[in-house]
């Protein structure tokens, strides 16, 4: 049985200046989850949200967190992002020496756990943390920045960790997509094997869509 479809809202996105009115609409269009981005200026070359804004975040709504540590050492993080109420963490496999162990620290915090993979790090690294993970991030730009141009050759990424996935047994683990996560690439990324799509600006936040209608529509291209 296919799993089902989850959509993601980037708050990275999202209009600082009404955060609140962004989020109440998210929550009416029924968004499954929010993705916040924790950039540390080191790991990626830029700055983004952080734990404070979680929490207010999570004073304005019930819908759960996935949030995605792009730091370096994310071990020193990862007791905090689950005290401020993310249900899913995901850490870089190249921004600690102890990949496993930190994994393990996240699950053993209550939140699930996920690995996310630059471009270029092989599906090979996956091998032996199939058993600590429940959810990998394929990134399909360079993190860091958004409004970047799909990497092409992430498309095979994505069928070619679906295959690891199906062969040794791990279909529960869900393979999200992260970046250009766009209306003209969803059918792809579907197909590939995504089963959890961050939206930012060429989709969820598209300038030319309110909130309700992008999300109205990334459900109706899933569907077909």
């Amino acid at each position: 049985m296919a799993k089902a479809i989850k959509i993601e809202a980037s708050l990275a996105c999202a209009n600082f200046k009404n955060i609140e009115a962004d989020i109440r609409q998210l929550s009416a269009a029924g968004i499954d989850y929010l993705h916040i981005d924790i950039m540390d200026g080191k790991f990626v070359p830029n700055f983004a949200l952080d734990f404070t804004f979680m929490q207010t975040v999570k004073q304005l709504t019930n819908i759960p967190l996935d949030c995605h540590l792009m730091v370096e050492e994310p071990e020193r993080y990862i007791d905090r992002t689950a005290a401020s109420g993310a249900t899913y963490i995901a850490i870089h496999f190249e921004a600690t020496r102890h990949v496993q162990k930190a994994l393990q620290q996240i699950r053993d915090t209550g939140a699930k756990s996920g690995i996310a993979l630059n471009p270029a790090t092989p599906i090979i690294n996956l091998d032996y943390i199939l058993d600590d993970i429940d959810m990998i991030t394929i990134m399909t730009v360079n993190p860091g920045f958004a409004e970047q141009k799909l990497i092409p050759a992430m498309l095979r990424k994505i069928r070619d960790v679906s295959a690891l996935l199906d062969a040794r047994g791990h279909d529960n683990v869900d393979i999200q997509v992260d970046g250009n996560v766009s209306f003209q690439h969803i059918p792809a990324m579907v197909a590939a094997g995504a089963t959890m799509l961050v939206g930012g600006t060429s989709s969820i936040f598209h300038k030319d869509y309110s909130i309700g209608e992008a999300i109205a529509s990334v459900r109706e291209i899933v569907k077909g």
